[in-house]
């Protein structure tokens, strides 16, 4: 070593022997130390800190062991200000325990029973969950730890109650075991695999489907915590009327010890249902995965109904259903008389909707057979809608207000009869003389029947036979005779007077209406008569062209 070279130069004096000596005194005693303590002051240890309910014993340096095998050690413990008796203990973990995850737990053991010395026997959890990183200052919770249950603590629960309440017990599960009951238990036995089985199904289901399924059980068995926290009497309650039931049900023992046998019959009834209904569920499992998307739709349609629930609660709150009662007291017996007298009304809307989808929509949708004009020969809704424009134009050749309907005849050398519905002959001009005509005129008109309902008669038949010329049924045509031109020239001297005469009455009934007496207004009648008439109620005759009163002569 360097501290005991001898000096190479004379001008250097080296270090001391006192000097060289106190440092290897130093050296040897840190490497001792570290030795014998295995501590490495480089080394950057993976530390662990858990929350227990107690410390339970534990000390420093007490073991942490995973499955058995030892990967750390109890480095610290400290207690939790207000914890009410709560540990903190932190860990040093070595290489071999990690990783470590978050949902791993912590319990602290003992090495044999009522030995006393304690160790951590640690979970590292579940290769799914995150890994808790080194420094990353994680702290498992106090719900992942447990501390064993000391012999003090057995000896405190067992009070002279629950003594009494164990012994009890004892006695009625060594009367259940008597009289052939261990018999039935081994033969119990028998059946324990296949309900083992399928009691594993069911507590795998119970581990979820789906992520968060187990936060979502504790957040609502927290909340029915908080609801019995709340509520501490009612849980008083409870406790006690389940006392009483039980008592009730150790009152009645021998009628229970009788219906036990009972109990063979329901099940040996029940396997065949439960083997039936087992049967049935992967129909329901089908139905339950088609529902599946409806029932996860359902959460926002609640969310979206909220709002209308709210108001709909206001509605019916008690302040608003005693003015909403008050105004139904006046409205409801209206309502009532309205809902009796509406039922011939709904009658005959019925029979109205009836007589529509059974007669008229089948008449509208009815072809026409036009075998003369095969371009009309289109359905009936279709053809009927083409005369309307032509009755819109037609009726306004002159004053659209008009009461009169107004047509527009055509010309010719022949002169066409027709006998209408009345009986009575109507005449018209035409170019040509008619071969046939289209539907044949019925021998009778068809019966009128207002007592039959309309719902339950024919639609009209539109396929109507053609009636030719020939026989001798056809509306007749005559030619016109030609009249001379003299004939056709009006008489303009007979026209002159009757203007004359009209003009002469307008004056005179203009002059009595000036003069505040009665009157007879030619232009509102131009019928002689009718003036005559009209003349003779007012005291009124006409001398000529003038009103004269009866009475005065004037």
């Amino acid at each position: 070593m360097a501290l005991f070279r001898k000096k190479k130069h004379p001008q250097d004096p080296g270090m001391s022997r006192v000097k060289a000596g106190v440092i290897a005194i130093i050296v040897l005693g840190l490497a001792t130390f570290f030795g014998f303590t295995k501590l490495n002051p480089f080394a950057n240890p993976y530390t662990l800190t858990a929350m227990f309910r107690s410390a339970n014993g534990i000390k420093p340096n007490a073991p942490v062991r995973i499955a058995g095998v030892n990967v750390g050690k109890v480095t610290g413990i400290s207690a939790v200000p207000g914890g009410q008796g709560a540990a903190k203990v932190t860990m040093q973990i070595s290489s071999d325990g990690l990783p470590i995850h978050r949902d791993a737990t912590a319990k602290i053991r003992e090495r044999i029973f009522l030995e006393g010395n304690e160790f951590v026997d640690l979970q590292p959890g579940s290769p799914s969950a995150p890994v808790i990183k080194k420094g990353s200052g994680y702290t498992i919770p106090i719900q992942q730890t447990s501390t064993p249950v000391q012999v003090d603590q057995l000896l405190t629960a067992l009070q002279s109650d629950t003594r009494k309440n164990l012994q009890m017990f004892l006695k009625e599960y060594s009367k259940g075991l008597a009289d052939g009951g261990a018999q039935g238990f081994n033969k119990a036995v028998r059946a324990m695999p296949s309900a083992y089985r399928y009691g594993s199904l069911a507590n795998e289901a119970t581990l979820g489907t789906q992520p968060h399924d187990l936060s979502t059980v504790e957040e609502g068995q927290g909340k029915v915590f908080r609801a019995l926290d709340v509520h501490e009497q009612d849980l008083k309650d409870l406790i006690t009327n389940f006392n009483v039931t039980a008592n009730a049900f150790a009152r009645e023992d021998q009628p229970l010890e009788q219906a036990i046998p009972a109990l063979d019959a329901t099940l040996k009834v029940g396997t065949p249902a439960l083997q039936r209904l087992n049967g049935a569920l992967p129909a329901l499992r089908s139905f339950a995965r088609t529902a599946l998307p409806a029932t996860k739709s359902s959460g926002p349609t609640i969310d979206a109904s909220m709002p209308f629930v709210t108001q709909a609660r206001r509605l019916v709150s008690q302040q608003e259903l005693k003015g909403l009662t008050q105004d139904l007291l006046v409205t409801m017996p209206s309502l009532s008389k309205l809902n009796h007298d509406s039922i011939p009304l709904l009658e005959e809307t019925r029979q109205l909707s009836a007589c529509q989808n059974n007669v008229l929509v089948p008449f509208a949708n009815t072809t026409i057979p036009d075998p003369d004009f095969p371009k009309n020969s289109g359905k009936f809704y279709q053809q009927v809608s083409r005369t309307l424009p032509g009755l819109a134009g037609e009726s306004r050749i002159s004053d659209p207000n008009s009461g009169l309907f107004h047509i527009e005849v055509g010309a010719g050398p022949l002169t066409i009869a027709q006998t209408d519905g009345a009986g009575e002959q109507i005449f018209g001009q035409s170019t040509f003389p008619i071969e046939a005509t289209r539907p044949a005129k019925p021998d009778a008109r068809p019966v009128d029947r207002p007592n039959v309902p309309c719902e339950t008669q024919l639609p009209p038949d539109l396929h109507a036979p053609t009636q030719l010329a020939s026989s001798g049924l056809v509306d007749q045509t005559s030619t016109t005779p030609l009249a001379p031109t003299s004939a056709m020239a009006p008489d303009v001297a007979k026209a002159h007077n009757e203007a004359l005469s009209m003009a002469q009455r307008i004056a005179s009934s203009v002059e009595r209406m000036q003069k505040g007496e009665p009157f007879v207004d030619p232009l509102t009648n131009p019928n002689p008569k009718q003036q005559e008439q009209l003349a003779k109620k007012l005291g009124l005759t006409w001398q000529g062209n003038k009103l004269v009163d009866l009475r005065t002569g004037k």
